[in-house]
């Protein structure tokens, strides 16, 4: 019987392109600039020290500054990279330059379930801080208290099922009590060999009835 669901954010609760043409490029943009005024910041001069010896160089700043924009660029997702851009993206959310995309589907049916006791959690490849940052900036005001806990990839890889036994330990809940929303197939897979119920949002799509994992297309189409 469900009582947790996990669920994923880019093209699971909030559009892809929002990530894609909103976030990514206002990061890619302001990233030069956000490291020069602020490399001597505790939390920044962490996050280059991190990269640093990801590299195995003694980087000066503009080589990290190059380096972080090769990894958007090939779109890699390196834990670094990602706590910086939740930075970036702070800065963007408290300048109204923006507001967290989340479908209305997706807002109605967790404010319902949190009522209904399910504990919610949310499990992205973008750092907890920028998952705080888009919930707790949306059309529909500050959705954060509604979850329980937040998990990125310090737990491990969304197509690795070790992170899924990893997040059903931590939450303290046998796997097969916890649902897991995405719209990736191999992150479903994942989640199933780890022992999670699954279910695959296929928004703008037809519902293939052959598919491996449930499908619907939004939120209210999710049976629990």
């Amino acid at each position: 019987m469900t009582q947790a669901i996990v669920t994923d954010i880019e093209g699971t609760t909030s559009s892809l392109s929002f990530v894609k043409d909103v976030l990514f490029p206002y990061a890619r943009a302001h990233l030069p600039d956000f490291v020069r005024r602020h490399a001597q910041d505790a939390e920044v001069t962490e996050l280059l020290d991190a990269v640093r010896q990801i590299s195995g160089a003694d980087l000066d700043n503009e080589q990290l500054i190059a380096q972080f924009v090769d990894w958007i660029d090939r779109d890699q997702k390196i834990t670094p990279l990602k706590s910086l851009q939740g930075l970036i993206w702070q800065d963007g959310y408290r300048q109204g330059a923006f507001k967290g995309h989340v479908y209305p589907d997706a807002a109605e049916r967790l404010t319902d379930w949190h009522a209904q006791g399910y504990a919610l959690y949310v499990y992205s490849s973008g750092s907890v801080y920028a998952q705080k940052l888009l919930f707790g900036h949306t059309e529909y005001g500050d959705l954060t208290p509604l979850f329980s806990g937040y998990f990125d990839t310090h737990i491990g890889g969304k197509q690795d099922a070790a992170s899924y036994r990893a997040i059903a330990r931590q939450i303290g809940l046998p796997a097969a009590d916890i649902l897991f929303l995405s719209d990736i197939e191999a992150e479903l897979n994942a989640a199933r060999a780890a022992g999670f119920d699954t279910c695959w949002l296929v928004r703008d799509q037809a519902i293939d009835s052959r598919a491996a994992h449930r499908q619907v297309n939004d939120f209210t189409a999710i049976p629990l």
